[in-house]
């Protein structure tokens, strides 16, 4: 190993926009089983194969449909403008 490196005609890293950014998500224990089963039947660690799909459905612009109900005897709160 030499005691000095010149770096002088080093350049920034080309990929540094493609790095991971860690964040802490409450995903339910079902959901994270249903990757983890899924990534272990594809030979791949859960955590990319959840990045990989919310990576799909954020470049098709997807988004989620919900139809929600209320409990039984219960109104739905009013909404807030």
């Amino acid at each position: 190993m030499r005691a000095e490196y010149d770096f002088s005609k080093s350049r920034k890293n080309p990929y540094v926009k493609q790095l991971k950014r860690p964040v802490t998500i409450r995903l339910d224990v079902s959901a994270v089983e249903y990757f983890r089963d899924l990534a272990a039947e594809l030979g791949m660690p859960y955590q990319n194969l959840i990045n990989l799909f919310l990576r799909d459905c954020a470049a098709r612009k997807s988004r989620p449909t919900f139809a929600w109900t209320a409990p039984e005897g219960k109104r739905p709160a009013p909404r807030r403008a």
